[in-house]
C-alpha cells in the first residue's frame, strides 16, 4: 500500500495540458466541462477537432479560454495532433465522451511531482452509458502504488489485457513524449498497433526504464455507447480485430525487448491458439497474428530461454 501524496504551496506547479481529440460531438459538452471544472488551475485545454459539422466548434466558442484548432486529419493522426500540440510540462489526454472526475488532474500532478522517475500515471476508473449511469468498475489493484515499466508491459503481455485503460485514463510528461516521437509512439519493435492496441504501445514506449504509479481513486469515465463511431465498437471500427490480434505481436515485441522470456513466450502457444479459433473466423487478424507468433517461436534457438523481468 502507497499513501498519496499531496501538492503544496511550496511545490513549483507544472502546466498540465488536457487534450481533446474530438470527432463525435454527442457526449462533447460533458466531456469538456470536465476538463474545465478541474479543481487543478494550471491548465491549458486544447480541443483538436475532425468533426464532420460545426457542431463541436460552437460548442467551444461558449467556454472562453479553451484553444480550438481544426485538424483536418482523421482517426489516430487526430490522437497524434492533439497529444504533440500540448505545450504543459504534463499531458492528460481526453477523448470527446469521456469524462474525468473534477479532482483528476490534481491527484496526477501530485504523483507525478512527488516521483520524478514515475513518467506514467493512471487510475482505477468506471464505464458508463449514454445517460451517465456506470455500468462497471475497472480496478485492476487495491491499493495505489508503484511498478516498473516494464512489469506493467509483462502483465499486459502474458495476461492479454490492458489494465491501464484508455488514453483518458492516463497522464504523462511531454518531454518524453517528444523524445519518442510521434512517428514511434505506437510502434513496439517487430509491429506498428497503431489500428489496435495503439495506447498499449504508447504507454510502452513511455513508461520504458522508468516507474509507473497506480491511484486507486476512479478519476476518469470510459463512456460505450454503441450508437457512436468508436474504436470500440465493432460495428463502427473496421480495424476492430487488430485489438485481439495485436496482443499477440505484443508477446513477440516484449520477448524482441528482453520483456518476457522464451519460456514465457511459449508458454503462451495454447492461449495463441484459443483466440484464433474462437475470433479467427470473425477476425481473420487473430489468424494472422497466430502465424507470426508460431514462426518467431520456431526461429529462437533452442539454447534461448530465461525468464522475464520480475
Amino acid at each position: 500500500m502507497c499513501a498519496l501524496p499531496n501538492l503544496t504551496t511550496d511545490m513549483t506547479l507544472p502546466t498540465v495540458s488536457i487534450v481533446i481529440p474530438s470527432y463525435k460531438a454527442a457526449h462533447f459538452e460533458s466531456c469538456l466541462r470536465s476538463a474545465v471544472g478541474q479543481t487543478y488551475s494550471q491548465t491549458e485545454i486544447l480541443v483538436s477537432d475532425n468533426c464532420p459539422t460545426e457542431d463541436i466548434r460552437q460548442i467551444c466558442s461558449r467556454y472562453p479560454g479553451v484553444i480550438y484548432q481544426r485538424n483536418p486529419v482523421t482517426g489516430p493522426d487526430n490522437v497524434l495532433a492533439s497529444l504533440y500540440s500540448g505545450r504543459g510540462q504534463l499531458i492528460k489526454p481526453l477523448f470527446d465522451d469521456d469524462i474525468l472526475h473534477p479532482f483528476c488532474v490534481e491527484r496526477m500532478v501530485a504523483v507525478m511531482q512527488a516521483d520524478p522517475r514515475v513518467e506514467l500515471a493512471f487510475s482505477a476508473s468506471q464505464v458508463i452509458d449514454i445517460d451517465n449511469q456506470r455500468t462497471e468498475t475497472r480496478r485492476p489493484y487495491t491499493a495505489s502504488g508503484h511498478m516498473t515499466g516494464a512489469a506493467m508491459q509483462q502483465s499486459m503481455a502474458l495476461g492479454m489485457r490492458n489494465f491501464v485503460g484508455e488514453f483518458s485514463s492516463v497522464m504523462f510528461r511531454r518531454e518524453t513524449l517528444w523524445n519518442i516521437g510521434w512517428k514511434d509512439l505506437f510502434r513496439l519493435p517487430g509491429h506498428d498497433y497503431t489500428r489496435g492496441l495503439a495506447d498499449v504501445a504508447a504507454y510502452c514506449n513511455l513508461a520504458r526504464n522508468a516507474l509507473v504509479f497506480y491511484i486507486d481513486e476512479e478519476l476518469s469515465y470510459f463512456r460505450y455507447d454503441q450508437r457512436l463511431q468508436s474504436n470500440s465498437n465493432p460495428y463502427a471500427n473496421p480495424h476492430f480485430g487488430n485489438c485481439f490480434s495485436d496482443y499477440v505481436d505484443l508477446l513477440v515485441s516484449s520477448h524482441r525487448e528482453g520483456v518476457i522470456g522464451t519460456a514465457e513466450l511459449q508458454a503462451q502457444d495454447y492461449q495463441v491458439a484459443a483466440l484464433s479459433v474462437r475470433l479467427g473466423s470473425v477476425f481473420p487478424q487473430t489468424q494472422q497474428a497466430r502465424q507470426r507468433y508460431l514462426d518467431y517461436c520456431a526461429a529462437l534457438a533452442p539454447a534461448d530461454s530465461g525468464a522475464g523481468h520480475e
